[in-house]
């Protein structure tokens, strides 16, 4: 074997992995450059895990080698990979909510004398690289306590302080507001500049422009090229992950101006502050703010989980919606943001999870009709293009795309004239992305009234009819889409500046 570049910390040669039935990897080879922020992108199901759970020790290959600084590397365990310098920053963040920044960054290294724990004396250095990181976090913290990101924070002091030289960063921005983001790429950037290697993975393609040195993208299980950020569009990489060219334009609803489905008046409760709007058969309306402008908290009252002053009122009637069942009785389904969590039963089949809104739709005299089960589930599969092995595949086994699929046929099933979105297609690829939104589209010209959730413009601007603009509670413009739409007017709006 020759000898490594030795401006690649990793090289990566014909790496193959095989599952039975399935070829996960299929002989993958690129490098990556010491010292760059190297972004791997492709759609659910590509690879990327594949890859680096081999990279990380979790997983063993099939084929192939890989070069860790020029050497042969074939981590066994986890344990093995960080003690040759690579840690992972996954998504699920890895820390102790009930304990305190030290008790987490000395977790698994305390000190003890005769069965009693002591304070560990070689903190100092920890806690200047929690210091340089975020001056704000204090060693005497409940975890517990701080944000999303500053807990990112205290993870990746972990992974600087065990002197690890390569950072994999799997979607690190799925939770954060956008003022975390800016904040996390400067630490980035921060720790790129002291010489380590940072491998980041995400769905949003913003990030790599906004961030990468390089990209290298999987499809299919194969890797497609690796190319400089700074040698690319957008356009280029879309094409490279699906193959083929993903235009997303506004392209308006049939909506029937003359039938409100819904009329808001005058909602007000701790968050909220006189909000008011209607919602008209075969319109999506897009509602759109900062991290904390009251959008989630409108979702909330709309599906009955919040209480609140003001009038709701449904084909002109007005209702109370005091709990879910309310809201639900009165035609209204929701697409949760956390679909894991909230949205299905992942230990249970895509047939079992569909009628789960109504079980009445497979039910004959008391039980449940096998028949119908099956026939429901294969008819919404089918309609909604979910793509599994088959109906008895469980939904932890699913794409985040084709979980949020299924989400939305238990809503569908529903058979209510209004769906509730929120964040219809975060953690979801590009491709999935665009499916679901040409899902929205055809369940708008069928007739519903759908409301959009997003912390994405893009996402409002090309899907929604008209356009919620909110700050600190309120209602600051309501927007009808089209040519004239000005997205920095909008982002001027939303963040409390004049119209």
């Amino acid at each position: 074997m020759s000898a490594e570049p030795m401006d690649a910390v990793v090289s990566v040669l014909g790496l193959s992995k095989q599952f039975p039935g399935v070829l996960a990897l299929n002989d993958v080879s690129f490098e990556i450059k010491r010292n760059t922020v190297h972004c791997i992108v492709g759609e659910n199901g590509a690879g990327k895990s594949t890859f680096i759970k081999i990279l990380t020790g979790a997983m063993n290959r099939s084929e192939g080698e890989i070069l860790l600084n020029g050497k042969s590397f074939d981590p066994r365990t986890i344990r093995e990979a960080m003690s040759s310098g690579i840690s992972v920053l996954y998504q699920e963040l890895n820390v102790v909510d009930d304990l305190t920044v030290e008790e987490n960054l000395t977790l698994g290294k305390e000190r003890h004398r005769l069965g009693f724990l002591r304070r560990s004396g070689n903190l100092k250095g920890v806690e200047a690289i929690l210091a340089g990181l975020d001056s704000s976090i204090r060693l005497n913290h409940r975890v517990g306590d701080l944000s999303v990101a500053q807990k990112q924070v205290v993870e990746i002091a972990k992974v600087v302080a065990t002197e690890a030289r390569v950072l994999i960063m799997d979607e690190p921005t799925a939770a954060l507001s956008e003022e975390e983001v800016r904040r996390l790429f400067a630490i980035v950037a921060r720790l790129k500049s002291d010489g380590m290697t940072i491998i980041y993975i995400s769905h949003k393609l913003s990030e790599v422009f906004q961030i990468g040195d390089f990209v290298t993208v999987f499809r299919d299980g194969r890797m497609v090229g690796t190319q400089a950020v700074a040698e690319m569009s957008a356009v280029d990489l879309v094409r490279m992950m699906l193959g083929k060219v993903v235009v997303e334009s506004y392209i308006p609803s049939k909506t029937d101006h003359g039938t409100r489905l819904l009329e808001v008046r005058g909602i007000a409760n701790r968050k909220l502050k006189g909000v008011s709007f209607d919602l008209h058969k075969g319109e999506i309306l897009g509602f759109y703010g900062l991290v904390g402008a009251g959008k989630t908290e409108v979702a909330r009252v709309l599906y009955g989980i919040d209480e609140y002053e003001g009038e709701i009122l449904i084909h002109g009637q007005r209702r109370k919606f005091a709990r879910v069942q309310d809201a639900v009785v009165a035609g209204l389904s929701l697409v949760p943001e956390e679909r894991r969590a909230d949205g299905v039963f992942t230990k249970l089949s895509i047939r079992a999870n569909i009628p789960m809104m109504r079980m009445g739709s497979v039910l004959q005299n008391g039980l449940i009709n096998r028949v119908r089960e099956r026939r429901l589930a294969d008819g919404y599969m089918r309609k909604l293009s979910v793509a599994a092995r088959d109906r008895e595949q469980k939904v932890a086994f699913l794409s985040g795309g084709n979980q949020q699929k299924v989400v939305i046929a238990k809503c569908l099933n529903r058979e209510g004239g209004i769906l509730l979105m929120d964040e219809p297609t975060r953690g979801v690829d590009v491709g999935a992305k665009h499916e679901i939104h040409d899902i929205i589209r055809g369940l708008a010209n069928e007739g519903k009234g759908i409301i959009v959730f997003s912390s994405e413009l893009p996402e409002i601007l090309h899907l929604c009819d008209r356009i919620v603009l909110m700050h600190e509670g309120s209602i600051r413009k309501i927007l009808t889409n089209g040519d004239d739409v000005d997205s920095d007017r909008i982002m001027a709006v939303v963040a409390g500046g004049k119209e």
